[in-house]
């Protein structure tokens, strides 16, 4: 009573004896179906090639690659492009692949690409998990077909990988250079910048400091010198003109000395106008033109002038500066004495205005030197980042261009066709080996099935475990089986008969 109750290894063992006909004719039929399904079923002829992955032969370090996405993404994206419907078409066209059979054209496409195969291989001695291969199978009914097919994708594989490697490396070097160009135009307008700002700036720009105070010390003692020097001139000129006055008194008539009086020039204005000019100048050579004192003794020296020039009212001829008829040769020399004084004074005067403009101008670059720094800075800074990224721009576009270079002559990374795809021998499918086996193995498990589907069904008593398992009563008494009595001559050989049923002969055996 197989699935009623537990069984043990011994009666499992006499069901297989009693049932073991069962397993054993599945377990011999099947396998010969299988086989003989083999001669019905169309063969499959699979050819196949293996293309190794070389990498480029210039060293990375001398030219590097402008591609750097890994071979896996780079052959599925192949793989794709490859296996669309422009570019299997055209081989189904050329080889009518299925064309014995009733199908559409994207019926035909699906079974073409359901027969292409793509298998990466990894190196086993490298470690590295690196792609440095792939298979390309394709299976058809015919094994030249298989062959030509085969050998058409690997072409198009290895001239895909040209090509998309050189477009994209022609595209890399197209985009470095518009970067380039817009990166030289915008250095180009930084420098226009520098340079106007440099043209506008010159001596208050970063680093001439200490020459601008140099050359404002040198200034300051040459104002100095001027100053004391022009000093000098006007006391002699004082002097000449006293010396004049007394001999033009000396000089001339008494009928016209009762009559005019001469007015000397104050010898005190003279003396405090020097010293106003001496102050002034050593005023300007520490303060600006806008510091008050030195607007104060300007204003001074402006209003002795105007005093100085006012103090001559009368007629030129009581002047002792004016030329006269009675000049004796000392007059006449001590005038043109004067004369050249009042030359060399307005050519100091000069001078000391030109030293002073020049000390304001290097005093007004000294104050604007740090505003200037701070702007010099912002334009410098920007110029060498321009000036940067154009230097990178244009190292990278050269490593593009020998890239590219090294593409179109074919000496960069590429596929090479190790083993030419092959022409089978023998079909890959049906494998008859494979089905006999196959029948076997099904074979026995449909025995198997059927045997314990019987099993589970029956539901003789054979054994006292029966008994108890279907009654949960103890047994009393076991006949045991003999054999069956003959019946008109004849032995009956069933050899599982029903415990309660047939006649047999009995032998009782009594349990206590």
């Amino acid at each position: 009573m197989l699935g009623h109750r537990p069984l043990n290894v011994e009666e499992y063992l006499v069901i297989l004896k009693r049932r073991g006909w069962i397993i054993v004719v599945p377990t011999v039929l099947l396998p010969i179906l299988a086989f003989s399904l083999t001669f019905f079923i169309a063969p499959q002829y699979l050819s196949q090639t293996l293309i190794l992955v070389e990498s480029q032969k210039v060293p990375d370090n001398y030219v590097k690659p402008v591609i750097s996405s890994d071979l896996d993404s780079r052959l599925a994206s192949m793989k794709e492009q490859i296996l669309s419907r422009s570019r299997i078409q055209p081989i189904i066209e050329r080889y009518n692949l299925y064309g014995g059979k009733s199908m559409t054209m994207d019926d035909r496409l699906d079974l073409a690409r359901r027969s292409i195969e793509i298998k990466p291989i990894t190196s086993e001695i490298a470690h590295s998990g690196g792609l440095p291969g792939f298979f390309i199978a394709f299976k058809a009914d015919d094994p030249h077909v298989a062959q030509l097919v085969c050998g058409e994708i690997t072409s198009l594989f290895v001239g895909e990988n040209l090509h998309s490697r050189e477009v994209s490396a022609e595209g890399t070097t197209e985009f470095l250079k518009s970067q380039l160009d817009d990166a030289k135009r915008n250095l180009d307008e930084q420098d226009a910048k520098l340079a106007a700002f440099q043209r506008q700036y010159v001596g208050r720009l970063p680093g001439e400091e200490s020459p601008n105070l140099n050359m404002l010390s040198s200034l300051n003692a040459q104002l100095d010198a001027a100053t004391q020097a022009l000093a000098r001139m006007e006391q002699d000129k004082s002097y000449e003109e006293a010396m004049l006055a007394q001999q033009t008194q000396n000089a001339q008539p008494a009928s016209q000395s009762g009559s005019t009086q001469v007015v000397p020039r104050p010898q005190e204005e003279q003396v405090q106008l020097q010293a106003l000019l001496a102050q002034e100048a050593d005023l300007t050579s520490h303060y600006t033109a806008d510091y008050p004192d030195v607007i104060a003794v300007r204003r001074k020296i402006a209003d002795l002038r105007r005093q100085i020039a006012r103090t001559p009212a009368h007629s030129s001829a009581s002047s002792p500066a004016a030329p006269s008829q009675y000049d004796t040769p000392a007059v006449q020399q001590l005038r043109a004495q004067i004369h050249a004084a009042d030359i060399g004074i307005n050519s100091k005067r000069q001078e000391q205005a030109q030293i002073q403009t020049r000390v304001r101008m290097y005093q007004d670059r000294i104050q604007s030197s740090p505003l200037v720094e701070q702007q010099y800075k912002e334009l410098t800074r920007d110029y060498q980042t321009a000036l940067t990224f154009y230097d990178e721009l244009l190292a990278k576009m050269n490593q593009s261009k020998m890239a590219t270079d090294l593409e179109k002559r074919q000496e960069g990374e590429q596929f090479s066709v190790m083993d030419q795809p092959n022409l089978p021998d023998s079909p890959f499918f049906p494998k008859r080996s494979a089905f006999v086996l196959a029948g076997i193995f099904g074979g026995l498990a449909l025995g198997i099935l059927i045997v314990a589907f019987i099993e589970y069904q029956d539901t003789s008593l054979r054994t006292e475990s029966d008994i108890w398992a279907f009654t949960k009563l103890p047994t009393l008494a076991v006949i045991v089986y003999s054999g069956d009595i003959e019946t008109e001559g004849s032995v009956s050989s069933n050899p599982s008969p029903r415990l309660f049923g047939r006649k047999k002969s009995p032998v009782i055996q009594a349990r206590s």
